[in-house]
């Protein structure tokens, strides 16, 4: 599997849980929980693709990691301000 469908999974894996994050009080056992259970999926999936952990993939996969969490936030606050 190459590098951007890894990172685009990632990607996508963490959208729901920046949604939920963004729920929960900020510093919260909630929010931990939210910010860090992706990643063991996502040491999976590095490891089943085969990218291992070499040093080049970690700015991109990170990218793609926070940019799940924030991107699912600022979903959950939009559509907060739909709703209402």
């Amino acid at each position: 599997m190459s590098l951007q469908t890894v990172a685009l999974l990632v990607f996508l894996i963490n959208l729901p849980f920046g949604y939920l994050r963004s729920n929960s009080e900020k510093f919260s056992k909630k929010w931990f929980m939210w910010v860090h259970v992706p990643i063991p999926f996502v040491i999976t999936l590095r490891l089943m693709s085969g990218l291992g952990f070499q040093l080049y993939t970690f700015p991109i996969m990170i990218t793609a990691y926070f940019l799940g969490q924030f991107i699912g936030g600022a979903a959950e606050k939009k559509y907060k301000k739909v709703k209402n």
